[in-house]
């Protein structure tokens, strides 16, 4: 049998069987002795992309997953270091690792639909802890129930130079946050540099906001939609999902998104936040 196989129901609904998954690493379960993404141990020959030098010296590290479930499925491993993620490495490694999707994403995109997507905690389905993130290919007749951007659904939005922050009143997870270009009508691959910068220090001022409401290390996922007029979606995973939504895909949200909203308002531009933004660069400086 193949590693994976695309199946649809009598509904119409597609599904993937992947049961060779089931033997990946993952580390929560203790089974990993060694973390396959750290510099020495990752395998050479599955590396597909690197920025920032040669054998073991490199910033952003793209290898090929060895327990696919797509017919091109990669990992963006995020940097050497271990634990640090989008809250803690410095803003220039973060947009280090969003010119790395955009590098991908149009080199893939005549493909199929180019699935980037970042899973964080042990809630949010992460095996292995060291920062990464996944793309997948999926074939453009598999359809994706994925979610249309309605800008008019919302409960505010703020102005974030390139791009708006807002929380859709159809918010179906507790805290879910949505990022979108100004520039509406465009593919993630069309990114300017400019607007990468942006996009970078939003990423990296969310997940700290988060971490206030969360606590560090908190679960979460984020995904960035696949065609025209993207949006980057950022969930975190506090919230578990019981009989009713899972039988009827209908989500009973706890959260006001008008609450999530105000929160972001109120640190968004947080002193505290700026702080720690300035004192972990100045750390990674010294280093």
């Amino acid at each position: 049998m193949s590693d994976f196989q695309f199946l649809k129901d009598k509904s119409g609904k597609w599904l993937i069987s992947a049961p060779k998954r089931s033997a990946r690493p993952n580390e929560a379960n203790g089974d990993e002795p060694f973390c396959p993404f750290c510099p020495k141990t990752v395998d050479k020959e599955t590396e597909l992309y690197r920025t920032g030098g040669s054998g073991l010296s490199w910033k952003i590290l793209v290898v090929t997953n060895k327990y696919p479930f797509a017919p091109i499925h990669e990992i963006i491993i995020h940097s050497q270091d271990h634990h640090k993620n989008f809250d803690e490495l410095p803003l220039d490694q973060t947009e280090a690792i969003i010119n790395t999707y955009r590098k991908r994403y149009n080199l893939h995109k005549s493909k199929g639909q180019v699935y980037i997507f970042h899973n964080k905690g042990e809630k949010s389905g992460e095996s292995l802890v060291h920062p990464h993130t996944q793309l997948a290919v999926i074939a453009k007749k598999v359809k994706l129930d994925i979610p249309e951007m309605d800008r008019k659904d919302n409960t505010g939005v703020f102005d974030a130079g390139f791009f708006d922050i807002f929380c859709p009143k159809t918010s179906r997870w507790p805290d879910e946050v949505w990022v979108a270009p100004k520039n509406g009508g465009t593919h993630f691959g069309d990114i300017t540099d400019d607007e990468v910068h942006t996009f970078a220090k939003l990423i990296y001022r969310l997940v700290q906001i988060m971490d206030i409401r969360h606590g560090h290390e908190f679960s979460f996922n984020f995904y960035i939609y696949p065609g025209k007029d993207w949006y980057l979606r950022l969930i975190p995973r506090e919230k578990i999902l019981g009989a009713f939504e899972l039988g009827t895909s209908v989500i009973i949200n706890t959260q006001d998104p008008k609450e999530t909203f105000r929160f972001i308002e109120e640190h968004f531009n947080n002193p505290i936040v700026e702080r720690i933004q300035e004192n972990r660069a100045e750390y990674y400086r010294k280093a």
